[in-house]
């Protein structure tokens, strides 16, 4: 296939322009370097070692995961440095363990009491440290304890003070920027989550703690505020791909986006005015619920055209003004969508057609799932159950 044009895959297909993401990738790298802060790239967008290694600059250090699937992914094939940037699910605890006990340095996030004396209850072996992130809610309104109630202070301490255990960090996600449009309400959102999460590190310092902070999004990241200067880090993960959401929230143009689903006119129905292709909602995602111009995508080259509805494996397509003249899309021709989120889209596809200039160069093949996989956790979490049965076998004899 390598060589071949784009016309030759199978519709629907997942596309990515190499090109177009290692430019998205290293401009992010650049507006790093220039507030002189960490780039730590989220993988949840792509799953995959190739964007990986563009993101990390081929350093295989200093990622963000969402799942332990995408965690044990990246550790078996040689990442390092991890943070598992999501609340941690009491589930998952043995597998974390497992995880931090067998990197150099594997680190988790928390935001309530409780997950503290979940892992207190469960040391790591060899003396070795959890190294926690407190997560932080400074108006995002997701997961993290809110950056104003007394709690925090005091869950910051606790997690500092408790044996075998670092504060490595503070971590607020401004996902707020979302619901913005254009730079300056971007940059108004990026400043006052800065803002409130230097104030945080300002208590932290008063009460003799020091450690890193982490914010970040696609959109605060692609058009930071000089206050992010003063932070350890940030951790955008879209940007690589960007999509039609970014564009209209303003992080970048449409040109920027490096991904699009290929899709096949299937058939002709005169009497709704439509087409219909072989794309549903099981090949790009609802997310943006048909709002845009558009519909549920941006069809490339084809500003009349609207992605009206979709069912699991049809798509209706109808024009935004007029008649459709049939014979522009013939049974079998192919169009082009612009996903209007690119995650949401991307995990839908067991494989990714990579192309430069439109020609094929290769497949990326994502990890799937939030669980184990590969050959992480097997042993080492059979012997942390083992160990904290043999701990509490008084429990199960009377």
């Amino acid at each position: 296939m390598e060589g071949d044009p784009l016309s030759a895959l199978f519709t629907p297909a997942f596309v990515v322009d190499v090109d177009k993401a290692k430019r998205n990738a290293q401009r992010m790298i650049e507006h790093c370097q220039k507030l002189g802060v960490q780039l730590r790239p989220h993988m949840k967008t792509h799953k995959t070692l190739e964007c990986a290694d563009i993101m990390t600059g081929g350093s295989q250090r200093c990622i963000v995961v969402s799942t332990l699937a995408e965690a044990c992914f990246y550790t078996d094939h040689g990442y390092d440095d991890i943070l598992y940037a999501y609340s941690i699910p009491f589930d998952k605890v043995e597998h974390c363990a497992a995880l931090s006990e067998r990197l150099d340095l594997f680190q988790i996030l928390l935001d309530h009491p409780d997950a503290l004396e979940q892992l207190r209850k469960r040391p790591l072996k060899d003396g070795r440290q959890w190294h926690v992130w407190l997560k932080l809610d400074c108006g995002n309104g997701r997961a993290g304890v809110l950056h104003s109630e007394p709690g925090a202070l005091k869950l910051a301490e606790a997690i500092a003070k408790t044996e075998g255990m670092e504060l490595t960090g503070v971590y607020a996600h401004c996902g707020n920027t979302y619901y913005c449009t254009g730079d300056e309400q971007i940059q108004a959102v990026a400043q006052e989550t800065t803002k409130l999460t230097l104030q945080f590190m300002e208590k932290l310092k008063a009460v003799g703690i020091t450690c890193k902070s982490s914010i970040g999004s696609t959109p605060s990241c692609s058009h930071p505020v000089k206050d992010m200067a003063q932070l350890s880090e940030v951790h955008p993960g879209n940007y690589v791909f960007y999509d039609v959401q970014q564009s209209t929230i303003g992080s970048c143009c449409l040109e920027d986006v490096a991904v699009r689903v290929l899709t096949r006119v299937i058939g002709h129905c005169p009497h709704r005015n439509q087409l219909l292709i072989d794309c549903g909602w099981a090949g790009i995602s609802l997310d943006g619920a048909g709002k845009l111009p558009t519909g549920y995508a941006v069809i490339e080259g084809h500003p009349n055209l609207k992605l009206l509805s979709m069912t699991q494996e049809h798509g209706r397509v109808e024009p935004i003004s007029g008649q459709l003249d049939y014979s522009k899309y013939p049974l079998g021709s192919l169009l082009t969508l612009i996903p209007y989120h690119s995650c949401a889209t991307a995990v839908m596809h067991p494989v990714y057609h990579v192309h430069s200039k439109g020609r094929l160069v290769g497949k990326w093949t994502p990890t799937r799932g939030w669980g184990r996989a590969g050959r992480c956790f097997p042993l080492l979490v059979f012997l942390g159950q083992m160990r904290y049965i043999e701990t509490h076998s008084k429990l199960f004899t009377h």
